[in-house]
């Protein structure tokens, strides 16, 4: 069965953030992947990873102002100095922490991308993963639904697909989020096999709330076993809102007897 990461950035709210490792440990991951690590030093995120015999499998370069509503930079070109500031900040954290995947973020542009919007977001990836090939560490894009996100620049498979292809980074992938996928696209079985060969992460939640995967209508067991029938061996990112606490939730990852999967 496929081997899942929390995402405790969502997950585990009911602790403060450094003590969500230890709840992801007890509630038997054995990865976490989150939004941004900037807040803490990376030597005090990486102490909490060991001490609780956990993997970072992913997390967020930096996205520009988030509080105020920024969701990344990479496309945008008056931001290319910020956005090449933030690669090597993430590269120090990824170090650290032994992170192989680093999410890179395109940015809102509420009007409508241009030709401009998209030259900035290849040459900036085209930068970012040349850094980051030099450790390692791949880099992921990845489409996000416009229903959550208005706005935001990358929407579809097939548009990261092409991006990655155009880019010609051995290191770039795309992370499909079949939440994401679901509400844009659907086809998640057929798109998957597809694209396989360039997908280096995968994310899960419920659709249409975004709660537990054993919620809303996508059917994950069936979906769950096509990873194992194309043998994908990346990690699954559980990137939900826990309807009530996270553990009264986790009854879906009991009941598919996946408690204790190990890298």
């Amino acid at each position: 069965m496929p081997k899942f990461a929390a995402n405790i950035s969502l997950m585990f709210q009911e602790v403060p953030f450094l003590e969500r490792f230890k709840a992801a440990s007890s509630a038997g991951f054995k990865a976490v992947e989150f939004l941004f690590p900037y807040d803490y030093s990376a030597d005090e995120i990486a102490a909490h990873l060991q001490e609780n015999g956990l993997v970072n499998v992913l997390f967020n370069m930096p996205p520009g102002n988030w509080a105020a509503g920024e969701r990344g930079m990479a496309a945008l070109p008056s931001r290319r100095e910020e956005f090449r500031e933030g690669v090597e900040k993430a590269i120090g954290y990824a170090k650290v922490l032994g992170t192989p995947n680093l999410h890179v973020m395109a940015g809102l542009i509420p009007g409508g991308h241009t030709a401009e919007h998209r030259s900035a977001f290849i040459d900036n990836l085209k930068y970012a993963a040349d850094k980051c090939a030099a450790h390692g560490i791949n880099i992921l894009i990845e489409p996000i639904n416009q229903r959550d996100m208005p706005g935001y620049f990358l929407s579809l498979q097939a548009s990261a697909h092409a991006i990655c292809e155009e880019a010609g980074c051995p290191n770039l992938k795309v992370q499909m989020d079949f939440y994401h996928a679901q509400i844009m696209e659907g086809d998640l079985a057929t798109t998957f096999r597809k694209y396989q060969a360039r997908i280096g992460h995968i994310q899960i939640a419920g659709v249409p709330e975004r709660h537990e995967p054993d919620t809303g209508e996508v059917n994950y067991p069936y979906l769950f076993d096509l990873l194992d029938e194309c043998g994908y061996d990346g990690w699954v990112g559980c990137e939900y809102r826990p309807a009530k606490s996270t553990e009264e939730g986790l009854g879906w990852l009991k009941a598919f007897d996946l408690r204790g999967s190990s890298a």
